[in-house]
């Protein structure tokens, strides 16, 4: 019979200060993506951070992730087999066994599949994982919505979409105009989407989403 077996145990979340270099402010203009990728490092450090998936399907480098590529590495089942054109740079393109980051190509279903995996891992497999799925909005929801309607289905937990750079709109035509998905998403019933402007949104978002993550990690049920 079907059956989800409930995590035991406790998973530390980042205490509410935890961002509160974000929370302050900035005097310098930054993106809400380049914010979310230093929270992302930010949070990859403490120990829970083992547990965190970074999923991103081909545009790593473009939402300024390659600070994470020597530290945390790209998975590769089969190592690094090649020189990169990069390699002899601080931010090299690092491919490894034991790479945290998944990165292989523009397949968004692939991706969206493994997000499914580790995002109900906690029940199939009692090992909680804490993936962030990100991509082009403009570019994913409309191609892997069902497959996003069928990860909330299974109570799998976190998602994030990164937003289209400023320039986009002018060169990609009118798609990338007015964030046209915010609508869209409504169609998945248990998700909740957000369009932050400032960092200190961001901030409150991923701190909450990881502490709301946790308690569904820690429910029981048997149905």
């Amino acid at each position: 019979m079907p059956a989800r077996r409930a995590f035991r145990g406790g998973l530390a979340t980042p205490e509410r200060d935890f961002f509160a270099e974000f929370q302050a402010g900035s005097e310098r203009e930054v993106s809400t993506t380049m914010a979310f990728v230093q929270m992302l490092r930010q949070v990859m450090r403490i120990r829970a951070g083992a547990r965190v998936v970074p999923i991103v399907p081909d545009e790593a480098r473009t939402f300024g992730m390659e600070s994470l590529f020597r530290q945390h590495g790209i998975y590769s089942s089969v190592g690094q087999l090649y020189e990169p054109v990069d390699s002899g740079t601080l931010l090299l393109y690092r491919e490894s066994k034991n790479g945290q980051i998944l990165e292989e190509g523009i397949t968004r279903p692939a991706r969206c599949a493994r997000s499914t995996a580790a995002g109900t891992s906690y029940s199939n497999h009692g090992l909680p994982m804490v993936p962030f799925f990100i991509y082009y909005s403009m570019f994913g929801f409309q191609r892997i919505g069902d497959l996003i309607w069928a990860f909330g289905d299974q109570r799998g937990a976190a998602s994030c979409s990164a937003p289209p750079p400023p320039d986009d709109p002018e060169r990609r035509g009118l798609q990338a105009r007015g964030r046209p998905l915010a609508a869209a998403r409504l169609g998945v019933p248990n998700l909740v989407a957000y369009d932050p402007a400032y960092a200190y949104e961001v901030a409150t978002i991923l701190q909450d989403g990881c502490a709301g993550w946790c308690a569904r990690a820690r429910m029981s049920s048997t149905t």
